[in-house]
């Protein structure tokens, strides 16, 4: 144990002083490696305190709440082996000699237990005890407590030694905070910047939404107005390639005529598709069975889409309000874009089944699609597929992937008009070399609606 320093050293003393020096002045430079509180605290007990000769040494932690102490560090009896401290104890604020210099923010020599009410004796009694408070920006963080079997064991010269171990110690702890703090500091930064950026894409994915709303109303209005007023002169064109057929005194030029009725015909199917695609469409709703339907179109078709489709349609699919014919066009067309997806051959797959969209629910299918009950209908294809690049442009009018003169480019953009104007949704899913899949979500009967609802489904 430290003696008191006399203004005369014995050898002794002297050792215990070259020693205590040499201990500080390594603590001052590993205190730049102690990486947390916790380390920090055992390295004081068992590195700094337990080598300058202290018969024992316990480090208390003081709370949050500046309430209570309880140990978290020690050298000797309380720490036999290892970073463990045996039965630690808990001492609130104001009890005891240690709880005192934590109220007091002030050190403590007791020369004598016996003689001393305030002491709270732990697993070996004590004659004599020291202790320093561990002060950080006017807080009691903790103390450095030692005792002694012997009376007198404390003095002045160990005063000093463990007031300058806890001067550096408290140093060490706002350092540590510091560090901790601009290590939150960064995160919050991080977390901000992400939420930055996310906030950017967000708004810009809107933004483009918003344009492609504002173009496709645009490129809609434009289509509708160009529609009705092309139609009228085609209604003109037509109407006098009928008399001139009828007047025609050749067979040649009745031929002529009859490519030029041919002619007009296409013109006004692609008007009607133009006007689909603008959703300006007559439509004609009625309760349907799309079950039904999709079989009756593979039987009616079967010619024209080749291979039978694969069909897996659920037995207790929910009837739909849709047009019949705009359904049976949709259906049609992209039938034959997965025949025309697959020029070396392949299955074309349909698919129905109930679907419900919730508010709740984290990823809608498609994301203009409202909560509600659908029939979804998937067509699947073992094709060639879509670039990712191109994905984006395919329910674009007037784009088409074909060859020239073997599509108008109205195909997609017509059934995803037709559909939206139905109040469903159309999604696109594609693998580059290994085929697309297309839904079809259509809006069921209202009627059904409420039966639903009252049964709870």
């Amino acid at each position: 144990m430290l003696r008191p320093m006399n203004t005369y050293f014995s050898v002794q003393d002297q050792v215990n002083e070259a020693t205590a020096l040499r201990t500080l002045n390594i603590f001052a430079v590993d205190l730049i490696t102690i990486p947390s509180v916790e380390d920090l605290f055992w390295y004081v007990a068992q590195n700094v305190v337990g080598k300058l000769h202290f018969v024992d040494c316990v480090i208390y932690q003081a709370n949050e709440a500046q309430t209570e102490l309880t140990q978290v560090a020690a050298w000797g009896e309380k720490n036999p082996y290892g970073r463990e401290i045996l039965n630690p104890m808990i001492i609130p604020f104001g009890h005891g000699i240690t709880g005192q210099v934590a109220q007091t923010q002030s050190a403590i020599i007791i020369k004598d237990l016996l003689k001393d009410q305030n002491y709270i004796p732990d697993t070996q009694p004590a004659r004599s005890e020291i202790c320093v408070p561990l002060i950080f920006r006017g807080r009691v963080v903790g103390v450095i407590d030692s005792e002694s079997p012997e009376p007198q064991a404390f003095g002045e010269a160990e005063l000093e030694i463990l007031r300058t171990v806890a001067a550096m110690t408290s140093a060490k702890l706002e350092l540590l905070a510091e560090t901790q703090r601009s290590k939150q500091r960064y995160q919050d930064l991080l977390v901000s910047h992400a939420q930055l950026t996310q906030e950017t894409n967000n708004r810009k994915a809107l933004e483009a939404k918003l344009f492609e709303a504002r173009k496709l109303e645009a490129i809609g209005r434009l289509t509708g107005r160009f529609a009705h007023e092309f139609n009228n002169l085609l209604t003109v064109i037509s109407g006098n390639l009928e008399f001139l057929e009828c007047a025609a005194t050749t067979a040649e030029t009745a031929d002529i005529l009859r490519d030029a009725q041919d002619a007009a015909n296409r013109g006004a199917k692609l008007i009607r598709d133009m006007l689909t695609f603008a959703q300006r469409t007559r439509l004609e709703p009625a309760v349907l069975d799309i079950n039904r339907c999709i079989t009756t179109l593979c039987r009616q078709h079967t010619a024209i889409l080749g291979n039978a489709p694969d069909l897996s349609l659920a037995s207790d699919l929910w009837p739909v309000l849709i047009d019949p014919k705009g359904f049976d066009a949709a259906l049609l067309n992209l039938a034959l874009n997965a025949q025309d997806a697959m020029p070396e051959g392949g299955l074309l797959s349909i698919k129905t089944e109930n679907y419900v969209h919730s508010l709740v629910a984290s990823a809608p299918a498609a994301p203009d699609l409202l909560p509600g009950r659908y029939v979804c209908v998937s067509l699947t294809d073992q094709g060639v597929g879509i670039a990712s690049d191109r994905l984006g442009q395919i329910f674009d009018p007037f784009f088409t992937s074909k060859s020239v003169g073997t599509g108008a480019g109205l195909g997609l953009s017509m059934v995803k008009g037709f559909i939206q104007q139905s109040g469903g949704a159309v999604t696109v899913a594609s693998d580059l070399g290994r085929g697309t899949t297309v839904q079809l979500f259509i809006p069921i009967a209202p009627s059904l609606v409420n039966e639903l609802l009252t049964l709870g489904a």
